[in-house]
C-alpha cells in the first residue's frame, strides 16, 4: 500500500506546487471590511482560489460566510471528522526582502514568498494528502475535514464565526508550527501601554513602528528635535551597542533608523527588535520618562527580565514578551506587548508585576487567552507521532511552543509540522521561503497521519 502511496504523491508534486504558487501570488495581508469582504477583497479572492482549487481536486468544498471554508473527504459526523486547520492570511511584507514577495520563484529547490511557509505552503502540502489518499482509495471510518481559515494572524474572529456557523469537529491538527508534535501551546497576554511625553528631556516628535503585537519588527524610525551632536552620540551608539542604526538631519529634525533582525515574536531569541534598539538609543540620547521606562523594562530583553515577569514551568518553559507596536506622537505615547506565558503562569500576577515596572505609564490588559494542553498519551498524538517517525525516522517526543495555531479551537488539537527540527526560523520575516522537499515530506506524512487516524483497517 506504501508503494503505491508513493507513487501516487510523487506524481501529484507538480500540481502541488502550481497550486501553492497560486495561492502565494495573491497578497493575501488583512484589509479594510468591505461587503462579502470581512478581511479585506485579497483575501476574500484567496479563500474563492482555495475553495475552487479543493473542488477541482475533488471534494466537497463550503465557504463559511466568506469568514472561512473547508473541503470535506469521506463520510461521517462532522464532529467526529479529523480536522486539519490551516489560514490563508499572511502577515504584512515589512522591509529587507531581496525577492518579490507575491511573485513566488523557485531556486535551487526552494520557493520564497510570502505565505510559502506560513501557511500556504503547509495547506496546500495537507491539501494533497487528502488527495493521495483519495486516490489511493482507502476506505476511511471518518471524514478528514481541511478547514481554511482567513484572520489566524489578526483576531481569529474566522474561527469565532466558523465555531457559530458550521460544526468544527472535536480533534484534529493544524500544520502551522514544528515538528515532531506540539501538544502544548502557552497562553498569551497582549498588554497596551499609554502614556504622556515629558516636556523636558530629549523631543521625540514622531516614533511610528510595527503593524502587528505578533511580529518583530525589523526596522524603526523615529524623528527627533535637533540638537548639538545628535550625530556623532548616534555614530557612538552604534558603535558601542554592535547594532545597525543610522541618523541624518532633515528639515531641522534628527531621523533615525534602527535595523534589526524581523520575526515571530513567540521566537524572539532568534530576532532583534528594531522598537527595542530605537528606545534605548533614544534614552542614551536624553530621552526621559514613559520612552525611558521602556527603554529600561524592555529594551532587548526577551523574556520579562526588567518587568518583574522572567516566570518559566517545566511543562513550557519560559515566558516570552514582544513589543510589536508602537506609536509617538503629540506628546503621547501608546504601545502594545505580546506575551507568550507558560502553563502555569497567572495572568493577573504578571500584569501587576509589569504594571508596578512602569509606574509613570496607563497600562490595560487587552486580551488573555489560557494554555492548551493535550496529553502526550492520547491517541491522536501518538498516531501523529508514528506517521513522522515512519517518514524520518527522528525521535517521538512531543513538544511545548510559545506560538499560537488553530488547534486552540479544538477539544483536542495539537500542531504538527510543517516545520522540521534544525529548519531556519523564516515565519514573518523578509524572504520567507520553504524548501520543496519538505513540503513533499510533509505531503506524506499527512497522507500515513490521515490512514492512521481514519482508516478503516487501523487500530
Amino acid at each position: 500500500m506504501y508503494r503505491k502511496l508513493d507513487e501516487i504523491l510523487v506524481s501529484l508534486r507538480p500540481q502541488m506546487v502550481e497550486t501553492l504558487k497560486r495561492w502565494v501570488a495573491i497578497p493575501s495581508v488583512k484589509g479594510e471590511k468591505t461587503e462579502g469582504a470581512p478581511y479585506g477583497v485579497e483575501i476574500r479572492r484567496c479563500l474563492d482560489q482555495a475553495l475552487k482549487d479543493c473542488a477541482d481536486l475533488g471534494f466537497e468544498v463550503e465557504n463559511i460566510g466568506n469568514h472561512a471554508g473547508h473541503a470535506d473527504f469521506g463520510k461521517g459526523d462532522d464532529y467526529e471528522a479529523l480536522a486539519i486547520l490551516a489560514h490563508l492570511d499572511v502577515v504584512p511584507v515589512g522591509e529587507g526582502w531581496t525577492r518579490e514577495p507575491f511573485n513566488p520563484v523557485v531556486e535551487d529547490g526552494i520557493m520564497y514568498g510570502r505565505g510559502t511557509s506560513d501557511d500556504k505552503g503547509p495547506a496546500v502540502a495537507a491539501l494533497y494528502a487528502m488527495k493521495a489518499v483519495k486516490d489511493l482509495g482507502i476506505p476511511l471510518k471518518r471524514k478528514v475535514r481541511l478547514i481554511l481559515g482567513c484572520d489566524e494572524e489578526s483576531g481569529w474572529e474566522d474561527m469565532r464565526y466558523y465555531a457559530q456557523h458550521a460544526t468544527l469537529p472535536r480533534s484534529g491538527f493544524s500544520p502551522d508550527a514544528d515538528y515532531p508534535v506540539i501538544n502544548i501551546e502557552k497562553g498569551g497576554m497582549h498588554i497596551s501601554i499609554e502614556a504622556e511625553l515629558p516636556t523636558e528631556g530629549l523631543q521625540v516628535l514622531s516614533f511610528n513602528t510595527g503593524e502587528r503585537p505578533n511580529v518583530v519588527p525589523g526596522s524603526a524610525k523615529a524623528k527627533i528635535q535637533d540638537g548639538a551632536d545628535l550625530l556623532q552620540k548616534v555614530d557612538e551608539l552604534s558603535k558601542k551597542y554592535g547594532w545597525k542604526v543610522s541618523a541624518q538631519e532633515e528639515d531641522g529634525c534628527v531621523h533615525i533608523q534602527t535595523t534589526g533582525i524581523p520575526g515571530h515574536a513567540a521566537y524572539p531569541e532568534a530576532t532583534l527588535n528594531a522598537i527595542g534598539m530605537m528606545l534605548v538609543i533614544l534614552r542614551d540620547l536624553g530621552a526621559t520618562g514613559s520612552l525611558a521606562t521602556l527603554a529600561n523594562t524592555l529594551g532587548i530583553t526577551y523574556h520579562g527580565e526588567n518587568m518583574n515577569a522572567s516566570v518559566e514551568d517545566g511543562q513550557s518553559g519560559k515566558l516570552t514578551c514582544n513589543i510589536g507596536i508602537i506609536r509617538v506622537e503629540n506628546n503621547k505615547l501608546y504601545a502594545l506587548l505580546d506575551l507568550r506565558t507558560p502553563v502555569l503562569a497567572n495572568h493577573q500576577e504578571i500584569f501587576k508585576a509589569i504594571s508596578a515596572s512602569m509606574p509613570d505609564c496607563n497600562l490595560t490588559l487587552v486580551s488573555s487567552r489560557p494554555p492548551h494542553v493535550v496529553p502526550e498519551s492520547s491517541e491522536l498524538v501518538q498516531k501523529l507521532l508514528d506517521a513522522y517517525h515512519e517518514v524520518t525516522g527522528n525521535e517521538k517526543k512531543a513538544l511545548a511552543i510559545g506560538g499560537g495555531t488553530y488547534a486552540k479551537v479544538l477539544e483536542e488539537g495539537v500542531a504538527f509540522g510543517a516545520s522540521f527540527p534544525g529548519d531556519p526560523e523564516v515565519a514573518h520575516q523578509a524572504d520567507e521561503h520553504i524548501r520543496l522537499e519538505s513540503l513533499y515530506k510533509s505531503m506524506k506524512i499527512f497522507a500515513l497521519a490521515i490512514i492512521k487516524l481514519c482508516g478503516q483497517n487501523e487500530n
